[in-house]
């Protein structure tokens, strides 16, 4: 068994749509689902805001690879088109593993190319950390330390103001 945290997101075409889309075929395996917000591109600002999400997830048959392949399904059934020029390009829905831990709690490291475990980025992001403490708030990101303290760090600080909760979104399945 594996338990998982999956960061959604997507600025293209009916977002709460394409979220709400994810959410309800993650809905077998879903634990706890986070806020919806509002957040400002990452890494490449001509484009428009992103909805951002998190979601537990937890299956007892699963690998941390076949989280990453449900992930790469929900990206394609909201139409994702992967443009490799603009890695931090617009995106319908975007879904990434952040973490995972084994059925005894184990935190799962895996430096795959197609994998990394915990995503490397994860404790720079306040779009992915935002929503991961509504659905643990006192998680801790392997090998980073805990959610909150990862929230005060410049990096994090930096982006935070953007962040904005959209509690008129639901995305409960």
């Amino acid at each position: 068994m594996t338990r998982a945290v999956l960061s959604l997101g997507g600025n293209l075409g009916d977002r709460e749509a394409h979220l709400r889309a994810a959410v309800a075929a993650l809905d077998p395996y879903l634990l706890v689902v986070s806020g919806v917000y509002e957040t400002p591109p990452w890494g490449d600002a001509a484009q428009p805001a992103y909805l951002n999400a998190a979601v537990l997830v937890a299956d007892p048959a699963a690998a941390p690879r076949d989280w990453l392949r449900r992930a790469q399904r929900l990206e394609a059934a909201a139409g994702r088109e992967r443009d490799p020029r603009r890695r931090f390009g617009p995106r319908t829905l975007d879904v990434d593993v952040i973490a995972a831990w084994t059925d005894d709690g184990e935190p799962i490291v895996s430096d795959d190319e197609d994998l990394t475990l915990p995503h490397p980025r994860a404790h720079l992001r306040a779009f992915v950390l935002r929503p991961w403490i509504d659905i643990m708030p006192y998680g801790q990101l392997p090998g980073h330390g805990w959610l909150t303290d990862l929230m005060n760090t410049e990096a994090v600080l930096a982006d935070l103001p953007g962040v904005r909760p959209r509690p008129d979104l639901a995305l409960e399945s």
